[in-house]
């Protein structure tokens, strides 16, 4: 077994006090690194690159090579964006989607980049693409017209006269009778994501999925398909259900190859997804929650027998969510990825049952694993809160991992990260509350500094041994900030029980969790209570807005996105399942619980100065939520300023709106917590 626990550890740099500071605009210089993809005969790993061009205000993706031995890393594409590669079984050739050819197709290519072939032209684009085991099949997504493969066979010329229909229409009314009509950061089209399945060697396109449903359902991370190993069916999840907007009711299904009517193989009442098949075919491994409509609640570990339809949760005992989940080449061992207390560790289990072992553990999160068939090679991703995603090697013969890529070493060589460093206050029952601390560069300890509080989003989420391009508390500890990043009740990798003590509860244990952790940084020698400032965005935007008329302990404010009037959100957002889960059915349900804990009650007691952001295409928490409490500040002569992205959703996401975003936050806070003039004769505060 591989000799990682305890043996990570992050690239050295240089003494911070030689270092500068990391902006907004260094961070954009970063390359993002994503989907490590190994080689059959384990020489070779490709993985996705995107960078940042702040000139075209864009963000393309191209597909780089690096030796497994190791070496130099180089692009194998250039044209266009390019990314998801996939090699072909017998390793000759990669399949890719690109936009090369003017729209977003699947292409093959040499695995230097030579010879590039395109794979597919249809009308409605192609992209997340899978290759059969035995190299006939192609099954990639595709958003089609549902009438236009009712029968499972997709109509190239159905579908393009539609986009033609809908392109030259002049009018523009949507019109919808049942709900979920828009999601994140889109109205519901006449268009649904559909798999398709192709023969590899060109032949007629199958839908697999026909209907009125996306298949598999949007999903913010993750993959909810699998081709068999025997290349003969496909598993996709699937959410059955009448009312999509109240339901979390995803189960697996297999369809065919070829295409055919499909066959539901999970019965459960909540969310199935996930699916991955053993290499031997003897199991379809699986995500499987208990509770209908609560998100949030615990994944487990599943193995359906194929053969039997018998079930088995493995991690039952684990009172630890699972996330990615792959198989060892023998198919004796799962292995699989789970949050615990800000960082995500690699376990594996017998899939016989049995006790968890952790594999790859320590101050870092990691993900995207694969082994060499001969399990002797392991291939992940690593981040940490200082150091952006690289892709790791760890061998089965012993010795520490060894960082495949440097890609960010030059960018970051002077940037004075500093590491998170982990507190624990006493919060609301006696709970135990962590949160992360980043320090400026240079820190003194003599010195007194401003202090600003993240609040994380979910509410069921965590701040972590993660690197975030969002909300990167290195940017604010390099502007001088001591940055505290609590984890309250809410948090997720605490347990489910810490989790669900937020349901029903928005305001209460985890406004004084965060409370406690406050207090406890205002005793520390180096903060200044004076200047506090609290930011955050989603439920994170909720807690500033709680806070406003709950506490006076903070100089300045940032909302972003946050929730405001609790009943308003309920009739505004599409994603149902969460208010009736958080709040136990609708505003006219249940009105008490409503307006116990909607900031919007409690503005008579707003007075700290709050910069209010929100974009205008964000279903997820509707821009309504930010008018409103602007409105609200700027009525009770708080001082204010509102920042509206009109092409932004929840998260703010293309470049030059991101470092307005950083820009203005950092203005902000600033503009309230700087030093106070210095006593006649004296020196800056201490």
């Amino acid at each position: 077994m591989y000799r990682v626990l305890g043996a990570l550890a992050l690239l050295s740099f240089a003494a911070s006090a030689q270092k500068q500071p990391l902006t907004v605009n260094q961070m954009m210089k970063l390359a993002r690194i994503s989907d490590p993809q190994l080689s059959p005969d384990a020489q070779t790993v490709l993985f996705t690159v995107q960078t940042v061009d702040l000139e075209r205000n864009s963000k393309p993706r191209q597909i780089y090579s690096i030796p497994v031995a190791g070496g130099s890393p180089h692009a194998i594409t250039s044209q266009g964006n390019n990314e998801r590669p996939r090699w072909m079984p017998d390793g000759k050739r990669v399949v890719f989607i690109s936009s090369r050819g003017g729209s977003t197709q699947v292409w093959s290519m040499n695995p230097d980049g030579g010879e590039p072939k395109q794979l597919t032209d249809i009308p409605t684009e192609a992209g997340g693409v899978l290759v059969s085991p035995d190299a006939k099949y192609l099954v990639f997504q595709s958003s089609v017209y549902p009438e236009c493969s009712l029968s499972g066979a997709y109509d190239a010329d159905c579908n393009k006269k539609a986009i033609e229909a809908e392109g030259k229409s002049k009018v523009k009314a949507r019109v919808y009778t049942s709900l979920l009509y828009r999601h994140w950061t889109e109205y519901q089209s006449q268009r649904r994501q559909h798999l398709l399945s192709m023969p590899l060697e060109g032949g007629p396109v199958k839908d697999l999925t026909p209907g009125n449903r996306d298949a598999p359902p949007f999903s913010l991370g993750g993959e909810d398909y699998a081709i068999s190993p025997e290349s003969n069916e496909v598993c996709y999840a699937l959410n059955a259900d009448t009312d999509l907007a109240t339901s979390t009711n995803s189960d697996l299904y297999a369809v065919p190859i070829g295409g055919g009517e499909s066959k539901k193989l999970t019965t459960n009442l909540a969310a199935d997804n996930g699916p991955v098949y053993s290499p031997d075919g003897k199991y379809l491994a699986y995500r499987a929650q208990s509770r209908p409509g609560y998100e949030s609640d615990r994944w487990r570990l599943v193995l359906l027998e194929r053969a039997t339809g018998k079930l088995n949760i493995l991690t039952e005992s684990l009172d630890r969510s699972v996330g990615s989940i792959v198989w060892s080449p023998d198919s004796k061992r799962v292995f699989f990825v789970s949050e615990d207390r800000g960082r995500h560790q690699l376990q594996m289990m017998p899939a016989a049952g049995g006790g968890q072992r952790i594999i790859v553990n320590g101050a870092v999160s990691v993900d995207d694993v694969q082994f060499s068939k001969d399990s002797k090679i392991l291939i992940y991703t690593e981040q940490s809160g200082k150091a952006p995603a690289e892709i790791m090697k760890a061998s089965s013969s012993g010795g520490p991992p060894q960082a495949l890529t440097h890609l960010n070493d030059a960018v970051l060589a002077d940037a004075g990260l500093q590491p998170l460093e982990e507190i624990s206050v006493e919060g609301a029952e006696g709970a135990k509350v962590a949160a992360f601390v980043v320090k400026p560069p240079q820190f003194a300890a003599d010195r007194k500094y401003p202090v600003l509080f993240l609040i994380h989003g979910g509410p069921q989420g965590a701040w972590g041994e993660t690197w975030s391009y969002r909300w990167n508390p290195q940017v604010f500890a390099a502007a001088g900030y001591v940055v505290v990043m609590p984890n309250p009740r809410g948090s997720t990798g605490y347990g489910q029980k810490f989790t669900d003590e937020i349901n029903a509860d928005w305001g209460g244990r985890a406004f004084d969790d965060i409370l406690a952790v406050v207090d406890h940084v205002a005793k520390q020698p180096w903060a200044d209570p004076g200047r506090f400032a609290a930011a955050g965005g989603s439920y994170g935007g909720y807690m500033v807005n709680w806070l406003l008329g709950h506490t006076d302990k903070f100089r300045a404010f940032v909302s972003h996105a946050g929730v405001f009037d609790l009943r308003s959100m309920a009739g505004e957002t599409e994603e149902l399942w969460f208010p009736l889960w958080e709040f136990k059915g609708m505003p006219w349900q249940n009105p008490e619980l409503y307006a116990k804990w909607s900031p919007s009650y409690f503005v008579d007691n707003f007075k700290t100065p709050t910069l209010v952001i929100h974009g205008e295409i964000d279903y997820r928490v509707p821009v309504g939520q930010g008018m409103q409490l602007f409105t609200s500040l700027q009525m009770q002569k708080v001082p204010s300023k509102l920042l509206l992205f009109p092409d932004e959703g929840h998260w703010v996401l293309k470049p030059l709106n991101s470092v307005l975003w950083y820009n203005s936050f950092l203005d902000w806070i600033g503009e309230w917590t700087k030093p106070a003039p210095p006593a006649a004769g004296g020196t800056d505060a201490k």
